[in-house]
């Protein structure tokens, strides 16, 4: 029996990613958007919620965020009244805390997100999200091993 042939890629991979990234983004955006909350300021809610209070450089390492995006994503949050930032372990730093109505619209939105993540299951397959989801996490951590000091040699 003859191996299937593998199809070389075509088109751009950066691009096709970028596409399925929106579709996914406008995807959970129409159900999370119910909450008051961007999808990415669910994301960003949630990891202060369940990181609790977190140094801004902690919580932009964690999140794979430049410094300076997270502080311009924080600001709406803020200005909400959801987070809060409150003083670090020195007179530099800063905390980032979820105030008690951050939890609770947590709560409200990760409802919300479930929803989400349940309907795009269904529309493209348990499986194949399982696939998609080992795959992603396959090739980030190759461009991770990728970009790492020790391979610039």
């Amino acid at each position: 029996m003859k191996a299937a042939a593998v199809a070389a890629p075509r088109g751009c991979t950066n691009l096709k990613l970028r596409q399925l990234s929106r579709r996914v983004t406008r995807h959970y955006d129409a159900i999370v958007s119910a909450t008051g909350l961007k999808n990415t300021q669910y994301s960003l809610l949630s990891h202060v919620v369940v990181l609790g209070p977190i140094q801004l450089s902690a919580l932009a390492a964690k999140m794979q965020l430049d410094p300076s995006t997270l502080t311009r994503n924080l600001q709406p949050l803020i200005a909400h009244g959801w987070l809060a930032l409150e003083p670090g372990d020195d007179a530099r730093s800063r905390r980032v805390i979820a105030t008690p109505e951050g939890q609770a619209l947590r709560t409200e939105a990760q409802r919300a997100w479930k929803r989400a993540q349940l309907s795009l299951n269904e529309r493209l397959g348990s499986e194949r999200v399982a696939r998609l989801h080992a795959l992603l996490d396959e090739c980030m951590a190759l461009l991770d091993d990728a970009e790492s000091p020790e391979n610039d040699e």
